[in-house]
This record gives structure tokens, sequence and C-alpha cells, in this order.
């Protein structure tokens, strides 16, 4: 079972907003109805995964994702490789190669990394799986 990401792990992202929207959210701000534009963007990114919380556990499930953090260490790749496995990664959320991994194991290892989300792994790793990262 994968680990729970912790709030310091987040990933920033921008969006574009128009002026009305912005200007409706900095009321709803001063009101007093969230603590700030950051707090009321969450509140509705929340809303809206929960709304579709239904679809996202059957697509899940389809597609035999990983949910939340799920980190890979050199022995979890070492093991795969004696054992002539190829992975094919595919998390919802977080995926971490340890930094003792290097490029050469992890061209041996792995076939596809596929993340929704985030991937955390060095330069030279991610270089070397360029093309298997989807």
């Amino acid at each position: 079972m994968p680990r729970q990401v912790k709030a310091s792990d987040t990933e920033k992202v921008t969006i574009n907003l128009g002026y009305v929207d912005l200007g409706r959210i900095d009321l709803l701000v001063e009101e007093g109805f969230y603590t700030n534009r950051t707090d009321f963007i969450r509140a509705a990114i929340r809303a809206q995964l929960g709304s579709h919380s239904g679809d996202m556990t059957a697509l899940i499930e389809r597609r035999v994702l990983d949910i939340g953090l799920r980190d890979f260490t050199r022995a979890d790749l070492e093991a795969a490789r004696d054992a002539g496995e190829l992975l094919h990664i595919k998390v919802v959320g977080l995926a971490r190669l340890a930094s003792d991994i290097d490029a050469e194991l992890a061209l041996a290892t792995i076939g596809s990394i596929n993340v929704l989300g985030a991937l955390q792994a060095s330069p030279e790793v991610k270089d070397a799986l360029g093309t298997r990262i989807s």
C-alpha cells in the first residue's frame, strides 16, 4: 500500500483566470469565506474531484494504477532485474525513484512510466528514460 504524501510534498500549478473570476474569488476571501486565493482554489479542485469520485475509482481499477506516493528503491529495481522482469510504473500521485538508482539500472528494469501527478528522479535517470516516460 502506498504511503500518504505529506502536505509539504506538493507540486506547484499555475493557472490563468479571467479578471471577473479572480475578482469574485477575492470578494469571497475578503468576506472571510476562504483565507486566501489558494485556499479557494484547493477547495474548488477537491470539490470537482469529489464529484467524480465514482468515475475515478472505476478508472483507477481499470488501469491498475497505484494511488498516492510510490517509492522505488535500488533494491526494488535490482530484484526486478534479477527476476528478469521489466517494470511498467503507473501512478496517480507521486512516483519517486531513489537517488542511488543510476541510468543503467533504470534502463535495464523500467519498460515504461506513466505518472498522473509528478515523477521525482535524478536528471540522468529522467534523461535516460525520456522515451519511456509518458
